[in-house]
């Protein structure tokens, strides 16, 4: 047979030798089809191998469709389909493609995206995981339902009623892995010809997401209220994206007057819907928190979005939204047959951290932690260029709006904070329109989530260097 053996490696990758060196012989072509193999035993004496390693091999050269036996014949080689080759580099991976593996040595993190996870309970969070072990084995070794487990539907619909006024039953939460599988679930119960709206800056990510599913998205300005009502009543939407509680990314609160507005728009047809992004609403400093608009809803015009990527981890990727009956009653027509996409473990882990109240001592922690940040971070940016930053000073949320005067422009800031190591983003990033551009101003996003008291002052002397 010729095959080369490296008697030297372990002796459990003696017979994947064998069976690649047959397999390799038999695509080139120098084992033809019809011809017969040697047995086991003299291909073993021919190797000074054991019989079980040959026996391996041709198990799985067999498995494969490399060979075929005949009883009392032996083995021999199957006729294989020659491959089509139109070029040496065909398989060779685009080099556009590659990925090159960040280093963050050195860097400081102002980015909105991120969350403090250097005070989770951790060990709290395994316990609970160990409690799902114990108590759950019947539901892991099942195929659970489409919109999650009940028992953690039950306790979100319980937890959000207290804390955000919400309306609900737990038969009306989806529970999905990420806020966009779930845009993206109910955008596909629309007409084709929807009109989908939402605030401009936004969130991109979800006009992006929208957009690539053929619907149109027509950006809607923003005032000192939030959303522009004469804009919403103008674009004809059937269904609006609006962010009340802290308005991504300017941070504006939408006050009752308006929250009103926007709940009469959406009851003066059947078929409109605001869909109530609540992504970070349980983060507020000096007030107590804001009644969701769901909660203010009397036609049941509203679908509530919340997540637990801002308060616990941003890669547990657990989010759900609130659907009122009519559209319910449509998801499950729709979706009867879907599989539920989250992690079952993680999923009733977390309906008993939210049951043990560790979830809500972790979220006041937190508050407390973030709020201290925020402050040292926007007193330590005035300090440093105080005449020409001004900032949106909203007590609420992981982020806030910065305006720096400057000649600047958005290009050269941006290369100067990846010079100085300083993960930054600017108002270009949720410019759903070419128009936010203003004469010598550059508007920030700031997050402070991630980033270490101790290292807020460097953070700041970066900040300011981007800007001399």
């Amino acid at each position: 047979m010729l095959l080369a053996i490296d008697k030297k490696r372990d002796n459990n990758f003696l017979y994947q030798q064998i069976y690649e060196g047959i397999k390799n012989k038999i695509l080139e072509g120098r084992l033809k089809a019809g011809e017969k193999l040697p047995s086991k035993r003299t291909l073993a004496e021919q190797l000074d191998l054991s019989v079980n390693s040959v026996s391996y091999a041709y198990g799985q050269l067999l498995a494969e469709g490399y060979i075929y036996s005949k009883e009392r014949k032996g083995y021999f080689v199957e006729n294989i389909t020659k491959f089509n080759s139109r070029g040496s580099n065909e398989n060779k991976f685009p080099a556009e493609l590659k990925e090159e593996l960040l280093n963050k040595s050195g860097w400081l993190s102002l980015s909105h995206m991120t969350a403090d996870i250097s005070n989770f309970p951790f060990k709290e969070w395994m316990k609970c995981q160990q409690k799902v072990v114990q108590n759950h084995k019947a539901e892991l070794a099942d195929i659970e339902h489409p919109q999650g487990p009940y028992i953690l539907r039950e306790t979100i619909c319980r937890m959000i009623s207290l804390s955000r006024g919400a309306v609900c039953e737990p038969e009306q939460i989806v529970i999905s892995s990420g806020t966009q599988l779930l845009i993206q679930q109910l955008m596909a119960l629309q007409n084709k010809g929807a009109v989908f709206a939402m605030e401009n800056p936004g969130y991109a990510r979800i006009r992006n997401l929208v957009s690539s599913m053929q619907f149109e998205v027509r950006p809607v300005s923003l005032d000192q209220h939030g959303i522009d009502m004469k804009e919403i009543h103008s674009s004809k939407a059937d269904i609006v994206y609006v962010t009340p509680s802290h308005q991504f990314p300017t941070g504006k609160i939408m006050p009752i007057s308006r929250r009103i507005d926007l709940l009469n728009w959406a009851s003066q047809s059947q078929n409109r819907y605001i869909i109530e992004d609540d992504y970070d609403s349980e983060f507020k400093y000096e007030t107590d928190h804001i009644p969701s608009l769901q909660s203010l809803d009397r036609n049941q015009r509203v679908i509530y979005m919340g997540t637990f990527s801002k308060t616990m981890l941003p890669g547990l990727r657990i989010s759900y939204m609130l659907l009122p009956p009519a559209l319910l009653k449509e998801y499950r027509r729709r979706y009867s047959d879907a599989m539920q996409n989250g992690n079952s473990i993680m999923l009733f882990a977390l309906h008993y951290f939210i049951e043990s109240g560790e979830y809500a001592r972790h979220v006041k922690r937190m508050n407390h932690r973030y709020e201290s940040k925020r402050k040292l971070l926007i007193k330590e940016l005035h300090k440093r260029i105080n005449d020409r930053i001004h900032i949106e000073n909203v007590p609420a949320g992981l982020h806030f709006l910065a305006s720096v005067k400057t000649s600047k422009s958005y290009n050269e800031i941006e290369e100067s904070s990846l010079q100085n190591k300083l993960e930054l983003y600017t108002m270009r990033r949720f410019m759903l329109k070419p128009d936010w551009n203003k004469p010598k101003q550059i508007d920030l996003v700031i997050g402070f989530a991630n980033i270490i008291e101790e290292k807020i002052p460097e953070a700041a002397d970066r900040f300011a260097r981007i800007f001399v």
